[in-house]
């Protein structure tokens, strides 16, 4: 077994320097945890950042720190004060952050901050590739490093790569106002598992590379060139059972009942977030002030204690966040406390294990209402912590952790009426009900804790690598190409049947733009040229389209997958007499789909009718397609005619025209010393199917095919052809 390569942001362990001498400590964070739950016979390493500006370090200094962080297999990587500026306190915090986190009026869109998020990835990169070996896995976290994955795929293309996003993904209608959108998703597809932390968040990924990248998948997997690449949800867990087992230690006791003795009789609620703007601390002490507008017998009654862990001090939105939050603690006290009474406990520090499991066990009340949030470890580790059962938990609908703990009081964060309501409920529950809601939520986060999080993780990991190794399909590439290659300059008859769309050519929204290029005609008139050659295009086209394209490059063309057929210098003939009357009865229907699917459109052959829905919504079109294909078939049950389904298309063809029979035509009796099949989808399926043994049959794309070979694209093929021209 290879090693694991955990890539982050920051190191587990951060380095600080006081009179000019650097301390070690470990960084607290449930991921170092997760990790170390993983089976000691797995050897781990770990990248990222240290924690201060390389300006801090001489050059000897960092070569000790090298060597002491490699005592505890970590490796730094050093970055300049520019970079921290731009990449983390830039691009990160200014631009992914709000954006990634519903909040577009906050969002930075600066050239600059992009240029360097994109060079300290590439400086990720280079350290990875330093220590990684065959075999190894590379698991990379969170969205500071997005453009990693493909980095590495395209140094390493065999590296198995993880990727983990902590925060959330935003619907394709947030995430396409990005500039860098197509960039990102590159650089996310280069992994081969993809992480989220709940099936929301998995939706509007794929929903994302659908509409951008342009890409299918199918049950959560991404065909991505010659690999397949899972989505799925991993909701990150907790240590369950160091916050369930706090109550037992001596300290924590203590703090409880100093904290219950302060207070008295009055019920505690807590609220404990970083202090950020996505956590909604604002807004939830305003539901509590309108609580004690509203229910004012409560005044003397209740305490909520809020702690502001300092988050991102460095950036101007996080300081007037503080200071609008103090001004309000201060409002709310004077409105509301008297002689002896202050409701609102403001705390802006962190606080140690001790201390905080302390909090949750003496509080009666957890008040946590992000406005948007990735999971929320908060609200699990404060039921974890319920040993007794007895403490309500008040959560956003919006924090991921909702999807896990439904048994919460679950509420609208922007709905100050209804976060007043569940604070009252929450004062006023029977304790036989808190334990029910408590053990059922306890139970669900012992099971699924961090350690099984991140075993879960490794294990698809595997999975997704298993099933790509298990693609029978052989490249062609070494060996095998040079044996064609071979072939080729020893024939003196040979045959050539190359489809058009998605083989010779790339596909584009609208089927008229596909017209060749100057590289394609060049290619393909220095082979027809070739009097050994007899070189034919068959194609799904149309033959007016086929002959405007390529007629005059000297090829032998079949159109509309073999219902017309021209050789060089000849005139079209065709396979079966024109019969249009099943048309009549079809073309109403797919002209009245494509009326309620903006963005397709139908294409009208001899032979065929296409409804092309490249340029439809997804989302829409994949609904509309299995309408459409349930009422075409139903239709054309006595006609004889059969419905296909390709790439981004939908097609009624007459039965008896099909490539299969247009190839076998084309062999007829001639002897062929070589014989070349090359296409990309189900039509040419058919073609490949009637091809001898001998004949070189390459599939364009990573799909299971009856073609001998594989190329990953349209540019391999094209460098094959000319090599074959010697080009």
């Amino acid at each position: 077994m290879g090693r694991l390569i955990v890539v982050a942001n920051r190191l587990p362990i951060s380095i600080s320097k006081k009179d000019g001498e650097s301390t070690f400590r470990q960084s607290p964070g449930g991921l170092a945890v997760g990790l170390a739950s993983l089976p000691e016979s797995l050897e781990r390493l770990w990248l990222g950042w240290p924690g201060l500006s390389s300006e801090h370090f001489k050059p000897d200094e960092r070569d000790r720190v090298r060597t002491q962080l490699a005592e505890q297999n970590c490796t730094p990587v050093f970055l300049s004060q520019r970079h921290i500026d731009q990449y983390y306190l830039g691009f990160c915090n200014k631009t992914i952050w709000p954006l990634f986190h519903y909040f577009p009026a906050r969002t930075v869109f600066e050239q600059r901050f992009w240029k360097t998020y994109k060079q300290v990835n590439h400086f990720f990169c280079d350290e990875v590739l330093k220590m990684a070996r065959p075999g190894d896995s590379v698991w990379v976290h969170d969205f500071q490093l997005m453009l990693l994955p493909g980095l590495l795929r395209e140094k390493m293309p065999d590296l198995d790569i993880g990727y983990f996003l902590h925060i959330p993904w935003p619907s394709f209608e947030l995430f396409r106002l990005l500039p860098w959108r197509e960039a990102i998703l590159e650089g996310l597809l280069g992994a081969d598992l993809i992480g989220f932390h709940n099936y929301d968040y998995v939706r509007h990924f794929l929903s994302s590379v659908s509409r951008i990248a342009g890409l299918e998948h199918t049950l959560g997997e991404v065909s991505v060139d010659n690999r397949s690449v899972k989505v799925d949800a991993f909701p990150l867990g907790i240590d369950y059972d160091k916050y369930a087992g706090a109550r037992e230690d001596a300290e924590v006791r203590s703090e409880t009942e100093r904290i219950r003795r302060i207070v008295g009789a009055r019920k505690i609620i807590i609220s404990i977030d970083r202090l950020d703007y996505t956590k909604g601390i604002v807004e939830r002490l305003e539901a509590f002030d309108w609580f004690l507008t509203t229910y004012p017998e409560y005044k003397g009654k209740v305490t909520l204690i809020i702690v502001a862990v300092p988050s991102r001090t460095g950036i101007e939105d996080y300081k007037l966040l503080r200071e609008h939050l103090e001004r309000l603690v201060g409002r709310v006290n004077g409105e509301h406390g008297a002689i002896g009474y202050m409701p609102v406990w403001y705390l802006y520090r962190f606080l140690p294990f001790k201390k905080l499991t302390g909090l949750y066990c003496a509080a009666d009340a957890a008040l946590i209402t992000p406005l948007r949030d990735g999971m929320n470890l908060i609200a699990k580790e404060f039921v974890a912590s319920k040993a007794d059962g007895r403490g309500v938990l008040i959560l956003s609908e919006m924090a991921g952790a909702a999807s896990e703990l439904g048994e919460a009081l679950v509420v609208n964060a922007h709905d100050k009426s209804a976060v007043v309501e569940a604070i009252k409920a929450a004062l006023e529950m029977p304790a036989d009900e808190q334990c029910d809601r408590n053990h059922v939520m306890q139970e669900r986060l012992r099971r699924y804790d961090v350690g099984r999080w991140s075993t879960d993780f490794m294990h698809a990991l595997a999975d997704i690598k298993a099933k790509q190794h298990g693609i029978c399909v052989t490249k062609l590439a070494g060996a095998a190409q040079e044996s064609l290659e071979q072939d080729y300059r020893g024939a003196k008859k040979r045959l050539l049947l190359l489809d058009y769309d998605g083989t010779l050519v790339g596909f584009t929204g609208r089927p008229a733009k596909a017209g060749p290029d100057h590289e394609i005609k060049d290619l393909l008139r220095q082979l027809a040229e070739d009097s050994k050659n007899r070189v034919v295009v068959i194609s799904g086209r149309d033959k007016e389209t086929l002959a405007g394209w390529l007629g005059d490059l000297g090829l032998h063309l079949v159109a509309e997958h073999g219902g017309w057929m021209r050789r060089k210098g000849q005139d079209w003939r065709s396979a079966q007499p024109l019969d249009e009357g099943w048309k009549h009865t079809i073309r109403p229907i797919l002209d009245l789909y494509s009326d309620r699917t903006p963005g397709s459109l139908v294409e009208e052959k001899d032979f065929s009718l296409v409804w092309h829905y490249r340029r439809a919504d997804p989302a829409l079109a994949y609904v509309r397609t299995q309408e459409l294909r349930h009422a075409l078939v139903l239709l054309t049950e006595n006609m004889d005619v059969g419905v296909f389904e390709g790439s981004k298309i939908l097609e009624i063809r007459k039965h008896g025209i099909n490539k299969g029979r247009a190839a076998q035509f084309l062999m007829g009796r001639t002897h062929w010393d070589f014989m070349l099949a090359v296409g990309d989808d189900y039509t040419d399926e058919e073609m490949f199917a009637v091809m001898p043994e001998t004949a070189y049959t390459v599939k364009v794309g990573l799909r299971v095919s009856k073609a001998r070979f594989n190329v990953d694209n349209v540019q391999e093929l094209r460098n094959l052809l000319n090599k074959l021209t010697g080009s």
